[in-house]
């Protein structure tokens, strides 16, 4: 039988590389985003697999919106498999003292509040279905590891991403829930264009960065959630090999 899976942020980027790949392993897909028209533009990029697909649209930072996603899942399908907890945010690169209250709380309600939101519905459903347990996998980023100049709101959400993912990997042992994170660096989607012309660096530099192909993160979603339950990748790091992250870049 066909496995369910509910991706976040899917109308576009990582979230719709790693539907597009869940879906050619034969899932079925909830699509999860703000936008329908995003939502539907990955039904149609899936092709024939579309029909796989249910696009609903959802606020991940509305806890009413959140429980709806999760119950027309279990509506249409009676159970979940998997969450991928990827969408989110950034906010304008600026000086910490000049970072407005307006875009810490948006950060923080689509980085934070949302995965939380996302895993404690999909948990729910994971601990009740039959047969019991799921997989959740929480998109972390490079960040969770080091900042960027001028990201504080980002890189503090997704250091408290990897937090989330350790304690809900915890809890969820006895119900075979498991939990991991992806953490990605600089994968070519729309979020990453800008480093085409060049980013600021630590050193006070502005530097053209290296992209891969965001098809490379659907693939490694879709091998984290191939895995039988008694297995599981508890944090897996993709990037672009010559970005500058390991060491002095």
């Amino acid at each position: 039988m066909s496995k369910i899976a509910v991706v976040t942020g899917a109308g576009s980027g990582v979230g719709r590389a790693a539907a597009l790949a869940l879906l050619g392993a034969g899932w079925q897909v909830a699509l999860a985003g703000r936008r329908a028209d995003a939502l539907e533009a990955t039904v149609t990029a899936a092709g024939e697999a579309g029909s796989r697909c249910l696009p609903v649209p959802t606020d991940v930072g509305d806890a009413e919106s959140v429980a709806a996603l999760f119950a027309a899942v279990e509506q249409k399908w009676g159970r979940c498999d998997l969450l991928f907890n990827n969408a989110g945010r950034g906010s304008p690169s600026v000086d910490f003292d000049e970072i407005t209250l307006e875009d810490w709380y948006g950060v923080v309600a689509a980085n934070l509040n949302g995965a939380f939101l996302c895993a404690q519905q999909a948990y729910r459903l994971m601990k009740r279905q039959a047969p019991q347990g799921g997989r959740i996998i929480n998109n972390g980023s490079i960040s969770a590891h080091a900042p960027r100049p001028g990201s504080a709101p980002y890189t503090a959400t997704k250091h408290a991403i990897t937090g989330l993912t350790k304690s809900i990997s915890l809890d969820g042992r006895k119900w075979d829930i498991c939990c991991g994170q992806i953490d990605i660096g600089n994968a070519a989607t729309d979020m990453t264009e800008r480093m085409k012309g060049g980013v600021p660096q630590a050193n006070g530099s502005t530097m053209v960065e290296p992209r891969m192909d965001v098809r490379h993160v659907g693939e490694a979603v879709l091998h984290m959630a191939s895995l039988p339950l008694d297995a599981n990748v508890q944090f897996m790091t993709v990037m672009a090999t010559k970005m500058p992250f390991v060491g002095r870049g």
